[in-house]
């Protein structure tokens, strides 16, 4: 793994807080972490070789839930269509972000999800906003805590964030970044989503046909 993370030229570091860890966005399921929906500047920018970290919000101790290196970028045909990614989809996994599908002219049908409305019509507001960010993020170098989430060590406190995103780093910072990384072991989805406390009322099931 350590040949992993060696110091790819350019590479871009992302940190940003996960408002609700559900297992959607990101989607830790399978072989692939993917971020298909929400934060689509990062998506819109993010390229193969970039790093992503995922924060807890402030009242959870800014923890780490995940981080990815970005190996693909798809775009929501490419994702839609490729068979690697069918149990990504809503009707075999309920919290599968694959929920874009083409029907034509650049145009998509968002499935019923947990972006859709309640009654599973969609979500004008919420699909908009997922393909402004145009691509889908692969990985398959990911590591998922969930509601294990990992202490973040204070010589990374500089990847604390407020709103939006943050991948304006020192060269120095990503050193440390790169070092704290290299020193993991377990690699792959070891938690489950953090929103699920036994239940999940934040958001209520969707009426999917």
């Amino acid at each position: 793994m350590k040949n992993e993370l060696s110091c790819e030229q350019g590479m871009v570091l992302y940190s940003y807080i996960v408002t609700h860890d559900t297992g959607f966005a990101p989607n830790p399921y399978g072989k692939y972490c993917t971020l298909a929906c929400c934060k689509p500047r990062i998506r819109s920018t993010a390229k193969e070789g970039d790093w992503i970290i995922g924060l807890s919000k402030k009242s959870e101790g800014y923890k780490i839930i995940y981080l990815m290196k970005v190996r693909e970028k798809l775009s929501f045909d490419q994702y839609f269509n490729d068979h690697r990614f069918r149990t990504k989809k809503p009707k075999i996994n309920k919290e599968g972000d694959n929920i874009y599908k083409p029907i034509g002219q650049g145009k998509y049908h968002q499935l019923c999800s947990r972006h859709s409305n309640r009654d599973g019509s969609e979500d004008i507001a919420k699909k908009k906003r997922d393909l402004s960010g145009r691509y889908v993020l692969i990985s398959d170098h990911f590591i998922y805590f969930g509601n294990q989430m990992k202490s973040l060590p204070r010589n990374l406190r500089f990847l604390i964030v407020g709103r939006g995103h943050k991948n304006r780093f020192l060269e120095d910072q990503k050193r440390i970044f790169r070092k704290f990384v290299g020193k993991l072991s377990k690699w792959g989805r070891i938690g489950s989503p953090s929103a699920y406390g036994g239940r999940n009322t934040m958001h209520p099931k969707r009426r999917c046909t």
